[in-house]
């Protein structure tokens, strides 16, 4: 048997190619949407003035890729039905591309806006404030999922996560009358069996709302590290995550989903959200 009938059978590609493939075409599209960022910075840096170093630091890439998969919850969820119901070559080519995309088309635009209004204070504070009462909503939707299974967990692990969910929900609910006008809304409900370019242009749209939505809750952040390194790291965990999606995408959901993950993570959200307010009164002072 020779290669080429080792990786196709019955004129189909065989299931190494299409493990192959899509793996080593996610690698290509991180590539070149880096490469991307790198020439957005580059204008941005004329154009903004922004001085944003082109410098690459692990803490940063890391940073960006831990902080990308805590967030990344829905959008496993979203991507496990998305290939369920959308099987073969053409259906993952379609997916990778369009969540990578989307998710780095949302990413550089919330980049893009905080380089022109971070020189203007007041815009800036709004930037932030926002970006805070966002990461209030990303910490109660965390903590959801902290709620599943959690009866397994000692008394004051529920205690903790019940205390906190009900701290939220007040918060969010009274700021849900402001966010409703800013933070767009998603429909994430199931598509089956669409062809190649219906399914690339749904594949888009849902990871670039998520990506203006959580790389807007980032802001806070970037006054003490370099942008560039941490949204490479935001797409090399969105790399990670597809490839481990499509490696095992039930055990994928099940460890984004686990509830001390998902406390931790929580916590990191408040903690940034009121470090991003006091950022606020700190700039409005």
């Amino acid at each position: 048997m020779t290669a080429s009938t080792t990786l196709k059978t019955n004129g189909k590609f065989g299931p190494l190619w299409n493990q192959l493939l899509p793996i080593f075409l996610t690698l290509i599209v991180f590539l070149l949407l880096v490469a991307v960022l790198w020439l957005e910075i580059q204008v941005l840096n004329v154009s903004a003035h922004t001085g944003i170093a082109l410098q690459i630091h692990l803490t940063d890439i890391l940073l960006g890729l831990t902080i990308y998969l805590k967030t990344s919850v829905d959008f496993a969820i979203f991507m496990a039905r998305l290939m369920e119901n959308n099987t073969g070559l053409r259906s993952r080519i379609a997916i990778e591309i369009g969540t990578a995309v989307g998710n780095a088309a949302g990413t550089m635009v919330v980049l893009a806006i905080w380089a022109f209004f971070k020189e203007v204070e007041p815009l800036l504070a709004l930037m932030i404030l926002v970006a805070a009462l966002v990461l209030f909503r990303l910490a109660e939707e965390g903590l959801e999922h902290a709620q599943e299974g959690y009866g397994r967990y000692p008394r004051w692990f529920q205690k903790c996560v019940f205390v906190l969910e009900y701290g939220l929900e007040k918060i969010n609910k009274a700021i849900a009358p402001v966010l409703r006008y800013i933070v767009p809304k998603t429909d994430m409900s199931n598509r089956s069996s669409l062809r190649f370019w219906p399914l690339l242009g749904f594949a888009f749209t849902i990871p670039f709302i998520l990506g203006l939505d959580d790389f807007a809750g980032y802001v806070p952040v970037f006054s003490v590290v370099n942008v560039y390194g941490f949204a490479i790291g935001v797409f090399a965990g969105h790399m990670l995550l597809n490839i481990l999606l499509y490696i095992s995408p039930a055990a994928t959901v099940r460890v984004v989903k686990n509830p001390i993950i998902s406390l931790v993570g929580s916590l990191a959200f408040i903690g940034l959200a009121i470090w991003g307010i006091v950022e606020v009164v700190h700039l409005l002072m």
